[in-house]
């Protein structure tokens, strides 16, 4: 489904990403690991067009997409969280999910103005869409509630709920389990488990709780210094030398 190549990225004299490449096939769960700094949400940016590649090819279904821009993008299937969650706070959940489905709409400004019969359709669809994905990710009784009045576990949903009603076919999550407590990892990870079974998404998540990682991910890949330092199952990783170096450093010599 995406195929990276030969990735480069140089901010100035500082190389931050280093002949990165991955392969990533339909239904995975793939998980990107790595010191902070390593440069796993650059990556993410040059996947999703936030930032352009200095060097290297992205290529999602065969189609390349090196270099597009963020909506071009967004509009074929990859879409992404971020770690730091980036809603409009002071409009309403049910608002921020509206605004993201926008990208799927199939009328025109002319269709607004007349409240043609193409427009009351996609409306009633809308809504119908903002509550099936808010009762899926066990936030519904929260529609009517301003984002940044909700409880940071909250707005991780929310977030979750506004990627997913733009109907990804690739979902980028940028650390889903930062600032969550131990059980509302638990409850991530098996949101994370039941979206990839029920859309047949594919996933690469960036994800420093180890338990996620190791729990629902079928590969894993290791940054270090912008460069792929390893990559197989979680069980290979979490053993291998230069993973254990990069997160722990050399051991000192008597």
């Amino acid at each position: 489904m995406l195929k990276v190549d030969g990735l480069k990225k140089w901010f100035g004299g500082l190389l931050a990403v280093n002949d990165y490449s991955v392969r990533l096939e339909e239904g995975e769960i793939v998980g990107l690991i790595g010191p902070n700094g390593a440069g796993k949400t650059t990556v993410f940016n040059l996947i999703t067009g936030v930032l352009k590649p200095s060097a290297g090819s992205i290529k999602f279904e065969d189609r390349e997409i090196t270099g597009l821009k963020p909506d071009k993008i967004a509009s074929i299937g990859i879409i992404r969280t971020f770690q730091n969650v980036r809603l409009f706070g002071g409009l309403t959940v049910e608002e921020n999910l509206r605004i993201a489905h926008y990208t799927r709409h199939n009328y025109r400004l002319y269709d607004v103005f007349l409240s043609s019969k193409r427009f009351r359709k996609e409306e009633e669809k809308l809504f119908s869409d903002v509550s099936e994905y808010l009762n899926l990710v066990g936030i519904y009784s929260f529609k009517g509630y301003r984002a940044e009045d909700l409880p940071y576990g909250i707005q991780k949903r929310v977030e979750i709920a506004r990627a997913l009603i733009s109907k990804p076919r690739l979902l980028l999550m940028d650390e889903p389990a930062a600032g969550l407590n131990p059980n509302e990892t638990e409850e991530i990870m098996e949101l994370v488990v039941r979206v990839r079974e029920m859309f047949n998404l594919t996933i690469f998540l960036i994800e420093h709780d180890m338990k996620m990682v190791m729990g629902i991910c079928s590969r894993v890949q290791v940054l270090n210094r912008g460069e792929l330092i390893a990559e197989g199952t979680p069980e290979e990783v979490q053993n291998d030398p230069q993973v254990i170096e990069a997160y722990l450093g050399r051991k000192r010599v008597a």
